[in-house]
């Protein structure tokens, strides 16, 4: 499709979406899990519980390195009318029931099969995986003001029991990114997992505390029907209670494991996209606006296209109600190695991850430990390092 938008001097741009067709790919990945656990049932065989693992963490950062990035950019003159398609907002609705089938279909699978408990694992770790991308178009979706995308995003986060979600990315972690107040941003030298023990507990708290806010400022008690946290907390609940009603008590070990791999997937996310960075506070103490740089950026075309471009991640932290299929890249951006899966493998062997991406803070902050968000502790430890590496 020729998208058209006229320029301020009345010439005329023609911008073609060479990736129209291939968003369909956003729509299919996530069935992989529910894939992998039908090839179990009708094989018998436990190995296709590794599909997702395989797929996700393997596959797509090799895919990622072989194909490389994505030169498909819209100018921003035909940003309004790409947005205003509305093919790109179905397909977004076209996902929500395959994620949801890829956590359905495994739990039935785990909990009616005879597998091994190390595919019983294997089962969850992926419906957890999915249900955790699943956060991506609960965020897509959030960001909308209209009730019907508020709706689909919290049908999204109930599938990993994440009602807290929007209410805090939104009001919280889009207000605070890329400083030490926020929850969401991973500090240099701070491990993923010490990150997502800070970060998981505290969002929650953040969650409830800015929901209560909301409802007092309607003269609304917190425990009440238009809460929205209780909303998609009461939709998680009666899906696991349904669940039990037809599998059994069973089932409740494997959606406590793939619940919990959702949410550690969504840290992950988190730690990736901030690491290190940090707005420069101005003189009356407040902190700058948020820029495109204070946010690691990954223009690799095939994970992009499986996760509705949010790795084009400093141009929504820059434009937040920017829909997906208008996002850009930049070349002066800070870049991750490599796409999200690629980048999750990294940050879970944080000797690695350091290794990798210390240097990289050092050079974007120009070699001054000030301008970065350190762990606390650790600033003269990361003076010193500074000295030694180029910045």
């Amino acid at each position: 499709m020729i998208f058209v938008a006229t320029t301020d001097d009345g010439g005329e741009i023609r911008y073609v979406d060479r990736k129209r067709w291939l968003w369909i790919i956003s729509v299919l990945t996530p069935s992989v899990p529910a894939i992998g656990a039908l090839a179990l049932w009708a094989t018998g065989n436990p190995v296709w519980a590794l599909l997702p693992v395989l797929v996700y963490y393997v596959a797509t950062p090799l895919i990622d390195m072989v194909v490389g990035s994505d030169p498909n950019n819209p100018p921003e003159a035909v940003v309004g009318a790409l947005s205003e398609d509305q093919y790109y907002r179905a397909l977004l609705f076209l996902s929500v029931p395959v994620f949801w089938a890829s956590f359905l279909v495994p739990a039935i699978v785990a909990s009616t099969q005879p597998v091994p408990v190390w595919a019983w694992l294997l089962l969850a770790v992926g419906a957890g995986a999915s249900s955790g991308t699943g956060l991506t178009v609960a965020h897509e979706l959030g960001h909308k003001p209209n009730r019907l995308d508020q709706w689909g995003a919290k049908i999204m986060c109930a599938l990993s029991g994440y009602a807290h979600f929007c209410l805090e990315h939104n009001r919280g972690h889009h207000v605070q990114v890329a400083t030490p107040e926020d929850r969401a941003s991973g500090r240099l030298g701070e491990s993923l997992y010490a990150f997502a023990a800070r970060e998981i507990p505290s969002v929650v708290a953040e969650g409830w505390a800015l929901e209560r806010k909301r409802l007092e400022k309607k003269g609304l008690p917190f425990w009440h029907w238009r809460n929205d946290l209780l909303q998609g907390y009461a939709i998680a609940l009666a899906v696991a209670a349904l669940l039990v009603a037809f599998l059994g008590w069973i089932v409740l070990p494997f959606i406590a494991i793939s619940h919990a791999v959702a949410w550690f997937h969504l840290s992950m996310a988190n730690y990736v996209e901030h690491y290190g960075l940090k707005r420069d506070r101005k003189p009356n103490g407040r902190y700058g606006p948020c820029e495109p740089r204070h946010s690691w950026n990954t223009n690799h075309i095939v994970s992009n296209l499986m996760l509705f471009h949010l790795q084009r991640h400093s141009d929504h932290h820059a434009n937040p109600l920017r829909p997906y299929q208008a996002l850009r890249n930049f070349d002066d951006l800070p870049h991750l190695p490599s796409g999200y899966p690629g980048s999750f493998v990294l940050a879970a062997i944080p000797p690695l991850w350091r290794k990798v991406m210390d240097p990289k803070v050092c050079k974007w902050a120009r070699g001054d430990v000030d301008r970065c968000n350190v762990r606390p502790g650790l600033e003269n430890a990361y003076a010193l390092k500074f000295q030694n590496w180029p910045a």
